[in-house]
């Protein structure tokens, strides 16, 4: 498809609007709320318990004035009954998630909830306050402090706490934190083992790709009400604003590990390859407080989330929760996460942790059982039912995560993406196999025709199968891209996780619309860079390497940093960029002498390659102009490439 017929058939889609709800869907939506308990309210309760104050519409802006969050555009969530464009259970999640404000957890404990995706917990110690996850934004904590100081008094910060690596819970650090407090270093950031690491690491090399899945996952470009984005089930979205990256100064190392912070005494428990890879729980006996991080949340949460990651350990986590339980079961009067609202009472506390325990315990056994009987994972995924007990309560649901696509991680992680049937080992990719499917189904007209009647029936899922087929083959066909819209807008509206509504509902409109205008994606943060180790920023250059573009190249370049002490031998060779630690070789093309924190200002852009070279800041033996030739064969990638329709630009 060329550039210009894409334009055309996305400038008459665009003309589509969103769709009322099928009655196969308000069907749906009816038999949802007779199956589950929408006349028990503790959650509301809960969710509104402690109120204190809170900023008008939880409305944030930046120095410039841009809004980097706002919960007014949600408004339309003030009516109690779904409509019927929403699934009942989501509406509820999400009415839910419009708590916001400043909230007392118990006196001397308090949560900011509803300025982020995230929430701040803010623990008062002997002299000031100890801060749990600083939100995703600079703006939104800073925000979030000026509304405790004022309900709560001005008092120091003792502490900063991570409780795990998503820019989520770190990325407002130096809202929290005072310029003097960073450059004197009295305050300690505690974060869990390999924190740095996998904080800077998990999204680096993947990071193009997932940035445009998460498009997808949250549905930022979606218009906020019944018909588009309602919620993303942890909460409403993600923050817009400044993110940096503070190193912490203290990690815990092992469960059981315990510090005094500010008089106050907090047991750690690891939680390593949960819902992130490096993450800890906590115990506050002062205050009877209990804090499991975001693996005891009020929805199923995310084996593996939609905009890609390592499948995380369904068995581990379950365990993780087993071991809390026996370390802190019966003990604690709260239990806060960082995510949704807290629950209180040592019986309440205990059973959610052990259906939580459970929830995880029984997707991963019951997966594995069902994968050894020979089923694949879509037949697992269509055969597996949780049980009535985890069913019926509302904090097992799929709002982020879902039952669903969560047994499909499982059989991922243990056996990969390939089911063992040859058919499916080597199939056409997505162009081709459209052209042969539209072929072998008589046409495109009969396609149309027999999808019409199946759209009619509520068939949706295969009949998005069926004229997905014929987008690819012939993206231009403005009938088949409508009747494939109307088909992901009516999964969207059924869907109970919010992050399959938002990819429905996405879909729909890009086939309407096309893809949204996004500015180039901006350089590197500083901070970021400086955190990554210097083996990991050749990781990155590798992955940018143009192998064909490469063919038949041998270049080799060595690297000595004066401020690390590092020393690397960058090769070239057989279209592969690979690098030796700790040696020089003797017959580079040539040699490069800096700081490591030079080679960090060239990549964010912040000074060039020869104005370093020109200022004295990197000196060189041998032909410089090799790293110029190494540099052409690296790839730029795009902020935004098609999903749900053909690729318009060719990729060697």
């Amino acid at each position: 498809m060329t550039a210009t017929a894409s334009s055309e058939a996305a400038k008459e889609m665009s003309k589509e609007t969103p769709k009322d709800a099928s009655a196969s869907v308000v069907a749906q939506q009816a038999a949802m709320l007779g199956a589950l308990p929408f006349s028990d309210t503790a959650d509301f309760d809960d969710a509104a318990r402690g109120f204190m104050g809170t900023i008008e519409h939880a409305r944030i802006a930046n120095p410039q004035g841009r809004v980097v969050w706002s919960l007014e555009p949600y408004g339309f969530l003030s009516d109690a009954e779904a409509p019927a464009t929403v699934n009942p259970s989501l509406w509820r999640q999400s009415r839910l998630n419009m708590q916001h404000g400043l909230f007392e957890v118990m006196p001397g404990v308090y949560q900011i909830r509803g300025l982020d995706i995230a929430n701040m917990t803010l623990i008062e110690g002997d002299s000031g306050v100890i801060v749990v996850d600083t939100l995703t934004s600079i703006e939104g904590a800073r925000a979030a402090m000026e509304l405790y100081f004022k309900h709560r008094g001005l008092r120091p910060v003792a502490a900063v706490i991570f409780t795990h690596t998503h820019t989520d819970h770190w990325g407002g650090a130096r809202g929290v934190l005072e310029e003097d407090a960073l450059a004197t270093g009295r305050v300690p950031i505690i974060a869990p083992n390999l924190f740095m690491e996998h904080a800077v690491s998990e999204n680096i090399i993947a990071g193009p790709a997932m940035l445009r899945r998460a498009q997808y996952q949250f549905g930022p470009f979606l218009a906020k009400g019944p018909r588009g984005q309602v919620d993303c089930g942890l909460g409403k979205s993600m923050a817009a604003g400044s993110v940096a990256l503070l190193r912490p100064t203290d990690l815990i190392m092992e469960t059981g590990d315990k510090r005094i912070i500010d008089g106050l005494e907090f047991e750690f428990q690891m939680a390593p390859n949960s819902e992130a890879p490096a993450e800890m729980h906590f115990y506050v006996p002062h205050y009877r407080l209990l804090n499991l991080a975001e693996n005891c949340t009020h929805n199923f949460h995310n084996l593996l989330p939609f905009r890609g990651a390592d499948v995380r350990d369904a068995l581990a986590w379950s365990k993780y929760l087993g071991e809390a339980l026996a370390m802190w079961g019966g003990k604690a009067d709260a239990m806060c996460g960082q995510h949704h609202w807290p629950v209180w009472g040592k019986a309440r506390i205990d059973t959610m942790i052990r259906q939580q325990r459970d929830l995880y315990k029984f997707a991963h056994d019951q997966t594995i059982r069902l994968m050894n009987h020979g089923l694949t994972a879509t037949e697992i995924a269509e055969t597996i039912k949780l049980p009535a007990s985890l069913e019926g309560a509302w904090h097992t649901r799929g709002y982020y995560g879902h039952i669903r696509h969560n047994v499909k991680a499982i059989y991922q992680k243990y056996l990969g993406w390939y089911d063992a049937n040859p058919v499916h080992l080597d199939p056409l990719p997505p162009v081709d196999a459209g052209t042969k499917y539209v072929e072998y189904m008589g046409g495109a007209a009969a396609i149309l025709d027999r999808a019409r009647k199946d759209f009619a029936k509520g068939e949706f899922r295969f009949v998005a199968q069926a004229v997905s087929h014929l987008v690819f083959a012939d993206p231009d066909n403005a009938a088949a891209r409508a009747l494939l819209a109307d088909t992901f807008e009516q999964l969207g509206y059924a869907a109970e996780s919010a992050t399959w509504r938002n990819a429905y509902l996405f879909g729909a409109q890009e086939l309407r619309q096309g893809m949204p205008k996004a500015p180039p994606r901006p350089s590197m943060p500083r901070e970021t860079l400086a955190a990554l180790r210097s083996g990991q920023i050749w990781d990155v250059l590798g992955v940018r390497l143009n192998g064909p573009k490469a063919e038949g190249k041998h270049i080799v370049l060595n690297w000595s940093f004066t401020d690390t002490r590092e020393n690397f031998v960058l090769t070239l060779e057989n279209c592969a960029l690979t690098y030796l630690e700790g040696a020089l070789a003797p017959t580079a093309d040539a040699s490069f002498t800096l700081p490591r924190s030079v080679l960090d200002d060239v990549i964010a852009k912040q000074t060039s390659f020869p104005e370093a070279v020109a200022s004295g800041k990197i000196t060189f033996t041998g032909n410089a102009m090799r790293l110029a030739e190494l540099m052409s064969l690296m790839d730029e990638f795009p902020r935004m490439f098609e999903i749900v329709e053909p690729k318009r630009t060719a990729v060697s």
